[in-house]
């Protein structure tokens, strides 16, 4: 029964995402390295196997610390962090591991300290401007691989990309402009040092990316993470139907305001996250409610959504009508808009007839 705040997981929609881009990347002939920070979990992990995956991307060496245990060839899809060399040379002795550089001090730091091999990928800055050097920094680059082949340690693997500002388009076209420069970038910088570095590989990662294109020109590898869950902003960019989303928050009724439309539920910021998105029509909205059909969800409810988070409270308004069909204790299902974040806070999931799943650092 469910008394708190709890993310339920649809694990026959997660299993049919998981194949959808397996086939997708086995189709145009690609190395799928799926990125484990949206769904953080070993048991969900063991599902992309299932599907012939070997390799991964993670967002910290904790992370890959906590992945090691099942998996031994992972990129680390975050700038170095020189600080933490003694998690790198513990991991890079027992694993396949792959770090991001992007400067010439992170290159010469690691070739004098790293003590087992390990793979480097370029991070290349293809728009987003989060991270990562542009494209036309050649002699930053050359710089980097003229350090980096003095050490009997590292081993340049190749250029790295992030299209992050995909995530602010309205359409597939949009999208798809963005992807098509991305490809464009890094085939350039491959096709110039692949004479050089022969085995080098292109690799991209972004959700709405891997999902509505079908060009991939050039690359070798794609990284895309969120598409595990998907959530409301891939639907709002086009990335996924809401019959794929595979995630939902139970939040119970605590409160209801008739006169005024809203019903209170317990979930706010500290469960959602306060992530949103913006609607002509509803102005800002930070999850969607869905008909709940036992422990999982059906299909929307017209016009109602979470208009507002404060730390444990949402203010859920819904159409008259439907008021009346929900009493204090009842729970809405609610449609998070970034999947990632709300797992990252929730830390375990909710299945019926089964135990939780655990997320790493789960209490």
């Amino acid at each position: 029964m469910i008394q708190v705040p709890s993310l339920i997981l649809d694990i026959e929609k997660c299993k049919r995402n998981i194949e959808t881009m397996a086939l997708k990347a086995q189709k145009h002939g690609l190395i799928f390295r799926p990125h484990f920070k949206t769904h953080q979990s070993l048991e969900i992990g063991r599902w992309f196997k299932d599907f012939g995956i070997t390799k991964i991307a993670v967002s910290s060496l904790e992370m890959a610390l906590y992945f090691s245990e099942e998996w031994n060839d992972i990129t680390v899809a975050f700038p170095t962090n020189i600080l933490e060399i003694e998690r790198i040379n513990l991991l890079a002795r027992k694993i396949q591991l792959n770090l991001l550089v992007e400067s010439i001090e992170t290159v010469q730091f690691l070739s004098q300290n790293v003590d087992y091999p390990v793979g480097f990928f370029i991070k290349i800055d293809t728009g987003y401007h989060r991270t990562g050097l542009l494209p036309t920094k050649i002699n930053t680059i050359d710089e980097i691989l003229k350090t980096s082949m003095a050490s009997k340690n590292l081993n340049f693997k190749g250029f790295l990309a992030h299209s992050g500002h995909t995530y602010t388009c309205n359409s597939k076209a949009d999208v798809l402009k963005i992807h098509s420069q991305c490809v464009n970038e890094l085939s350039i910088l491959k096709k110039k040092y692949v004479t050089m570095f022969p085995d080098i590989k292109a690799s991209l990662g972004d959700t709405p990316s891997c999902s509505l294109a079908d060009n991939f020109g050039s690359i070798d590898e794609i990284r895309p993470g969120n598409f595990v869950f998907y959530d409301l902003m891939q639907a709002k960019i086009g990335a996924n139907n809401m019959d794929q989303i595979a995630v939902a928050m139970a939040c119970p009724i605590v409160a209801i305001h008739d006169d005024r439309n809203e019903i209170v539920i317990y979930g706010g910021g500290v469960h959602f996250s306060k992530e949103r998105l913006e609607s002509e029509k509803d102005g800002v909205i930070y999850g969607r409610i869905f008909e709940r059909k036992g422990n999982v969800w059906g299909n929307i409810v017209p016009d109602a959504y979470v208009k507002s988070l404060s730390q444990e409270h949402g203010i859920v308004s819904i159409p008259g009508d439907q008021i009346k069909n929900h009493k204090v204790g009842d729970c809405l299902m609610v449609l998070p808009i970034h999947s990632c974040m709300t797992a990252n806070l929730m830390k375990r999931y909710k299945i019926e007839g089964r135990k939780d799943i655990l997320m790493m650092n789960s209490q």
